[in-house]
């Protein structure tokens, strides 16, 4: 492990510490107080973000089973439906930089927990990028170009709920990845000193009910009308909504010096 960490990853990480140690210098008073409730803002807009474009939307437009009620609520709803690509390529912009400020937060803990959280973290991103090329197919089926008319209304409408189930199916892929930077993320949150062990404690439980979430979908065809499906990823929500408001209202404690 510490020899993937110190060739593979080297020159990954190798300029964020000396912006690191820059900023410190440059900002000596309260610079981790600073840090932190930079991520928690953050780390807010995100929930927020991620709430608005996985939920709300789809909420308000996806009729489950219904193709045809699908296909005209996206028709009558456009502006919304577009207004969640917008808000999830922000959101997926802003996944870049969240775990960079936390390794700058939490590096002195486990530098090697923290390179790995910002590793898991950054992978998802691309995949939640190229997922979104399902939604413009969405929006180009529903527009009926020319070379769309060799399909009847219910073609188009069946093919707009399947790049749905394709866009569901690669949030799963992500999904991998959203449960295990929060192992490590945990781990630094527990080992810090500097923020509540509790939260470290749910974060790192969150990391196993995402992945038991994926693999549940992946093996069991009704996992979403099992009961226990809705409980699987509470701790992970709660840890997350607490270390974010944790980071934006209290900030850190001060690490102590010898």
């Amino acid at each position: 492990m510490k020899r993937l960490f110190s060739t593979g990853y080297s020159n990954i990480f190798s300029g964020w510490p000396v912006y690191c140690n820059w900023y410190q210098l440059m900002n000596p008073m309260n610079s981790n107080k600073k840090t932190a409730r930079l991520a928690g803002s953050l780390y807010l807009f995100l929930i927020v973000a991620g709430i608005f474009g996985l939920k709300y939307v789809p909420d308000k437009i996806i009729v489950p089973g219904d193709a045809a009620a699908t296909f005209q609520n996206i028709v009558a709803h456009e502006a919304l439906y577009r207004w969640g690509i917008a808000v999830g390529f922000i959101g997926f912009l802003g996944f870049l930089l969240l775990p960079l400020m936390l390794y700058q937060l939490l590096r002195p803990v486990n530098e090697n927990y923290a390179r790995l959280m910002v590793v898991f973290a950054v992978i998802s991103v691309p995949i939640s990028f190229m997922n979104m090329t399902h939604k413009f197919a969405v929006l180009s089926l529903v527009h009926g170009a020319d070379y769309l008319k060799v399909f009847s209304r219910e073609e188009l409408q069946a093919q707009v709920m399947l790049h749905h189930s394709a866009f569901n199916h690669g949030n799963l892929v992500a999904m991998i990845f959203w449960g295990l930077w929060l192992f490590p993320f945990g781990y630094l949150v527990f080992k810090s000193g500097i923020l509540p062990k509790i939260l470290g404690v749910l974060l790192m439980i969150g990391c196993f009910g995402y992945l038991i979430t994926v693999l549940g979908n992946t093996l069991i065809p009704d996992y979403r009308e099992l009961g226990i499906s809705s409980y699987v990823l509470m701790p992970g929500s709660l840890g997350e909504l607490a270390i974010c408001l944790w980071l934006l209202i209290m900030g850190v404690k001060e690490r102590k010096t010898d």
